[in-house]
């Protein structure tokens, strides 16, 4: 296949879509960046630079503006393939501001949806979210469980945008998605140049570790210890950022190959093991040889009791497989943390 094909990377700067451009270029495709940097910064281009030797193109603009949207595609005939992250992600603030959540996550992807029957991008490959289960009934998760109703506004609006794409893909033959249904990511890219970079209060689960074993943060609070689990956190399916990324490389390829079975497929992305919240700060504490300082609080509204993936449907037919260990993960979380405290300090910045 020819690897010269252009690739438009929405949220390009945000954690897993800058992960997802390193792949991109170091295979060979050209990615088109556009993000508003609403929670993301300017620098991970810089770092996507460093990692690859490529400045990917970067277009700052939010995909809810569709007259701007029109006038790039208008300047780009030929693209290929979008891969859609541009989106609010934290359960909690969703349950805070579920209109904002339902306005962008929502507007973003029909405007898109648009642009690929106008101008003739064939293929879509859409960041969706083990949320869509919900608090399942049977674990681990197959793709063939059924959609539960959502705990929260961002998992609701994981599940319309899947039914909005599904619509889409049997309305218009011309047309092909996939959507990748991924558990936890964590970790950076083990260079250290691109990580995950919260905007202000970190709502997941690893940079708070971090942020507080380096200080930025006093204590990491583990919302509820009273959960039918083992040790009564919350389970979660942690997988690192970058296999995770290589998996919407493999999804991409499928579709350009014209591998897929139908014009719409679904894959579960997962280690297939479960951990408890408890569990990770462990592992982290004997990975680093860092102490965190936690407490236990309530629990928090629209979590997921526990959840872990079957994913060997993905294993089967994207030929992928999550590869690195939860050890090397938070390793590799510590480090990106390290180097970019380093770099703020340099600017004499905190």
């Amino acid at each position: 296949m020819d690897k010269s094909k252009r690739v438009i990377v929405t949220g390009g700067t945000g954690y897993i879509g800058s992960h997802t451009v390193v792949e991109l270029q170091q295979k060979g495709y050209e990615a088109i960046i556009i993000d508003n940097l609403s929670n993301s910064d300017i620098s991970v281009v810089d770092g996507i630079e460093k990692i690859t030797g490529i400045r990917p193109r970067f277009e700052n603009f939010d995909l809810c503006n569709r007259k701007k949207l029109f006038r790039l595609m208008e300047s780009m005939p030929g693209t290929d393939a979008i891969i859609h992250f541009a989106a609010y992600k934290a359960v909690g603030e969703s349950v805070r501001e579920p209109l904002r959540y339902y306005h962008n996550n929502l507007t973003t992807l029909l405007n898109l949806l648009e642009v690929m029957e106008k101008y003739n991008v064939p293929s879509l490959v859409f960041s969706s979210s083990c949320t869509v289960y919900g608090q399942p009934e049977r674990l681990p998760v197959t793709e063939e469980d059924p959609v539960q109703p959502a705990t929260s506004p961002y998992g609701n609006t994981k599940q319309m945008g899947e039914e909005i794409i599904r619509d889409m893909m049997y309305a218009r033959s011309g047309l092909q998605a996939v959507s990748l249904r991924y558990f936890n990511p964590i970790g950076a890219h083990p260079s250290g140049h691109i990580g995950e970079l919260p905007a202000g209060m970190p709502e997941n689960l690893v940079p708070f570790i971090t942020q507080t074993a380096i200080g930025i943060r006093d204590q990491l609070k583990v919302f509820g210890v009273d959960y039918n689990t083992p040790d009564g956190s919350c389970i979660r399916d942690y997988l690192h950022v970058t296999d995770l990324a290589k998996a919407h490389i493999a999804a991409l390829e499928r579709l350009l190959d014209q591998k897929n079975k139908t014009n719409y497929e679904v894959f579960n992305l997962g280690t297939g093991q479960g951990v408890s919240v408890l569990e990770a700060i462990r592992t982290f504490e004997e990975a680093t040889g860092e102490k965190v300082n936690y407490t236990i609080t309530g629990r928090r509204e629209g979590d997921i009791e526990k959840i872990w993936a079957d994913p060997s449907l993905a294993n089967k037919e994207l030929g992928w497989k999550t590869e690195i260990t939860l050890a090397e993960s938070l390793r590799s979380a510590w480090k990106w943390e390290n180097n970019y405290r380093s770099i703020k300090r340099e600017n004499g910045e905190k």
